[in-house]
């Protein structure tokens, strides 16, 4: 690392958030603040979705999955288009033309306001942990970078920069800000991943690709692998994944305040469609990087054989290490950028809309939900950088538990949407009855299944922490069943009724 590549990291730090208070300009009304009042391009959204749900440790891990198997990694990719396709069809028309300020909206609307609260709240705490441990990863290669200088800083004191970074646009800038930060950062990081193929370009030998493909290192589709426990088996990868993508873009309000934002439906639709094909060509991006890193490290393992504490380093040491002076800079910076999405303004919203408005049962005027908005924002920023600071390694078993957390509520969350859409006898009791349900239900299974790693057959139930030999079931599966237990549950509780809910 050299000055030049510190000076870069330190004017991205500052002059994002700067970027984004000039953009997002005077919030005069709470659906400005919420929505951007309709107003953000349809690629303009599409980018800032693909940011949203793209952190720190997608762009360093995605090409250690390459490094260590095949393009498998795709077939999630493939599924999340057509979850998305769905949603852009199905739910995105409700809130867009609705004109709604959050997702659960729908669900107020549907079911009634206890409903509404519960998805939000789940959303929120779901959130929190998601994102806590999104800015302590990203806190990690800062502080990398600056004990090479001799600098100790420790990890809450960088919390607490990025922190406020993230706070300074989102509270003066409203969503409008959030979004157009998110794409320029998108941009900037691909950007990185682009130049850092074109500086492997040059370091490997000839034939190197036809190499990598009798390796089988090009390999897409895995029709071998175990459904139920590889995370990779075509089947659990392209069903799964569209389940999960019709989560996390149609029932989480991190992604869908940004498609609320857009001009009108079809420009929701067009964004949502499209952010699936730039996630595509975002995961091949980096998996072309693992499989050039494969080449140029001679597929040594990362651990034994380069001497990296964990696999995961592979790619930021080649970035530290392998980089001229300035472009290592440049790609950190991007890192940083994948990292600081800020969910700030999703979580405000879905909090005055949603649980303080139902709790306070008067409606609010708009100045005070913008105040209300504003406020929220600083309170959950601080909740973030709190939660964030109580972690001191990236082993922590509460890393492990906040990363899986989707696991346990996504199927519930997007369960809810769809019996509010398909049983039409369903009432607030039922749904909120199967969305626990659901979410007990999903605890058992995620923490309890057992399959054996070599053979994938099912070992029984087991809530010991999984060994070398055994496995979870595949994460990809968690949303879809969730969705089905909540189905199943709500179908048979709404039995009890004889007439449809008249919406």
């Amino acid at each position: 690392m050299h000055v030049l590549d510190l000076a870069i990291i330190v004017v991205f730090l500052i002059g994002m958030p700067l970027l984004g208070v000039l953009i997002g300009g005077r919030q005069r009304s709470a659906k400005d603040y919420f929505v951007g009042d309709g107003k953000i391009s349809w690629w303009v959204a599409c980018l800032s979705v693909v940011s949203a749900e793209t952190s720190t440790l997608t762009v360093l891990s995605v090409p250690t999955v390459a490094y260590l198997g095949s393009f498998t990694y795709l077939q999630l990719a493939i599924g999340y288009i057509i979850g998305r396709t769905v949603v852009a069809f199905v739910l995105l028309p409700r809130y867009v033309a609705g004109n709604m300020t959050t997702a659960y909206n729908f669900l107020g609307q549907r079911f009634g306001p206890g409903l509404q609260a519960t998805a939000s709240v789940t959303f929120l705490l779901t959130r929190l942990l998601a994102d806590g441990v999104r800015l302590f990863a990203t806190a990690i290669p800062v502080k990398v970078v600056l004990s090479a200088y001799g600098l100790n800083a420790q990890y809450w004191q960088i919390v607490a920069v990025l922190g406020v970074a993230m706070v300074a646009y989102t509270f003066f800038g409203g969503v409008r800000a959030v979004v157009w930060v998110d794409a320029v950062q998108m941009l900037w990081y691909v950007a990185g991943g682009i130049a850092v193929i074109a500086v492997l370009a040059g370091k490997l030998p000839d034939g190197w690709l036809d190499a990598a493909v009798h390796a089988g290192k090009t390999q897409l589709f895995d029709f071998a692998a175990a459904p139920l426990s590889n995370q990779y088996s075509a089947v659990a990868a392209i069903i799964g994944g569209a389940v999960l993508s019709m989560a996390s873009h149609g029932a989480d309000q991190l992604v869908v305040q940004r498609l609320m934002a857009c001009n009108d439906v079809r420009a929701s639709q067009k964004a949502m469609i499209a952010s699936g094909v730039v996630v595509i060509l975002q995961f091949a991006m980096f998996l072309l990087i693992g499989t050039m890193l494969w080449s140029f490290y001679r597929g040594l393992d990362p651990v034994k054989g380069l001497g990296l504490t964990t696999s995961d380093e592979l790619f930021a040491s080649f970035i530290v290490t392998d980089l001229p002076s300035g472009l290592s800079g440049f790609v950190i910076a991007g890192i940083l950028a994948a990292a600081l999405s800020s969910s700030l303004g999703a979580l405000a919203s879905s909090t005055v809309t949603d649980v303080y408005q139902k709790v306070a049962r008067r409606d609010l005027s708009d100045a005070e939900t913008l105040r209300l908005g504003r406020m929220w924002t600083v309170v959950w920023a601080g909740a973030l950088i709190v939660f964030a600071s109580m972690f001191t390694t990236t082993t922590n078993p509460i890393v492990e538990t906040a990363l899986a957390i989707t696991g346990y509520t996504y199927g519930a969350l997007l369960g809810a949407f769809v019996l509010g859409l398909a049983v039409k006898r369903a009432r607030q009791v039922d749904a909120i009855v199967a969305f626990v349900v659901t979410v007990a239900v999903m605890a058992f299974v995620i923490l309890g299944l057992k399959f054996d790693k070599a053979t994938g057959s099912f070992l029984g139930v087991n809530f010991a922490k999984a060994s070398g030999s055994t496995v979870a079931l595949a994460f990809p599966w968690y949303t879809p069943l969730g969705v089905a237990v909540t189905l199943l549950v709500g179908g048979l509780l709404a039995l009890r009724h004889r007439n449809p809910v008249q919406v």
